[in-house]
């Protein structure tokens, strides 16, 4: 990976709020490009293949599995989730990249990337998620009380991440993490690199 780009992983539980954030921050900061992931799942009403997942059916990814195509892949529900290398690898060539997947992924991304910054996102409460994911108005009660079990398996290992934020209110949340960019670009290793030119010409002889 090269250095001057970064991986951001962001995970949180199904309701949270995550993919309205990263959306809003990718039309903010065109410095950032999302990582689309393979999956298993069946395409959702709105959703378009190869721009929020590359859907494929479970015997491609099992043949992708055997090809190692895969930085990490992981069952989420009854699907399978997965980041493809060689798509990283080349958005990473052009600019920071943003990995959203679960904890399973995330620590297999971090181990190929021990640079990565990752940030949790939480609701503000259980009564909150819940509330989200019954307006969503698309899966049953049964469902909604899965979701929320695994939700709560979720939360539990948000002290893996660098970075916490608390999605209560969207425009604050959505700072915080513009804040969490902003913060890694400006670190001292990458401004080396990015500002090398301008350093050298004050520091002649150093």
């Amino acid at each position: 990976m090269p250095e001057s780009h970064t991986v951001f992983i962001v995970s949180a539980p199904s309701g949270a709020g995550k993919s309205s954030l990263l959306k809003a921050l990718l039309q903010t900061d065109h410095r950032l490009s999302l990582s689309i992931s393979h999956t298993t799942r069946a395409m959702r009403p709105g959703e378009k293949n190869g721009e929020d997942y590359h859907f494929v059916d479970p015997a491609t990814f099992q043949q992708m599995i055997k090809q190692n195509a895969f930085l990490e892949y992981a069952q989420v529900f009854d699907h399978t989730y997965g980041t493809a290398q060689a798509t990283l690898q080349a958005q990473l060539a052009e600019q920071d990249v943003l990995v959203e997947i679960d904890w399973q992924g995330a620590r297999q991304i971090r181990e190929r990337f021990p640079s990565a910054v990752s940030i949790f996102i939480a609701p503000p409460s259980i009564d909150a998620l819940r509330q989200r994911l019954s307006s969503r108005g698309q899966d049953s009660e049964a469902i909604i009380e899965r979701r929320m079990r695994d939700a709560q398996n979720e939360l539990a290992h948000y002290a893996e991440y660098d970075y916490l934020i608390i999605n209560d209110v969207f425009d604050q949340a959505l700072q915080d993490i513009q804040y969490i960019v902003a913060a890694q670009r400006l670190g001292i290793a990458r401004q080396q690199q990015a500002q090398a030119h301008l350093l050298d010409a004050m520091l002649p002889g150093r």
